[in-house]
């Protein structure tokens, strides 16, 4: 049986999309899990790894300081674990957003990989 474990970095996940022949599904997913919030991020198919990932930070960080509510119904609807937002530190706002990303990332990475394998 072929178990799941989670990458360490934001960039070794979307290495790992890449390289799993998974990327577009991920970045599918992204794009249907932020509209669900209606915080849509459309980001194109062909995006880059590192845009997504600074597209996701960007959006998470502007929800932190604008959008407060519809950044916990994000984290809600993606199903990222409380826990986990709570284990944070929040005293600086960007890299909060950075660890907040790599959790997002991570959660939809895990519905994409699981979907793939079962």
């Amino acid at each position: 049986m072929i178990s799941y474990t989670a990458p360490l970095s934001t960039d070794l996940l979307l290495s790992e999309a890449q390289k799993e022949k998974l990327y577009t599904k991920l970045i599918e997913q992204i794009n249907k899990d932020f509209t669900l919030a209606n915080e849509t991020v459309d980001f194109a198919i062909e995006s880059a790894p590192i845009d997504i990932k600074l597209g996701v930070q960007d959006k998470i960080y502007n929800l932190i300081q604008h959008k407060f509510a519809e950044y916990l119904n994000l984290l809600y609807i993606i199903d990222v674990p409380e826990k986990d937002i709570k284990a944070l530190n929040g005293n600086d706002i960007a890299e909060l957003a950075e660890q907040v990303t790599f959790l997002i990332l991570k959660r939809e990475w895990q519905k994409v990989w699981f979907r793939n394998k079962y």
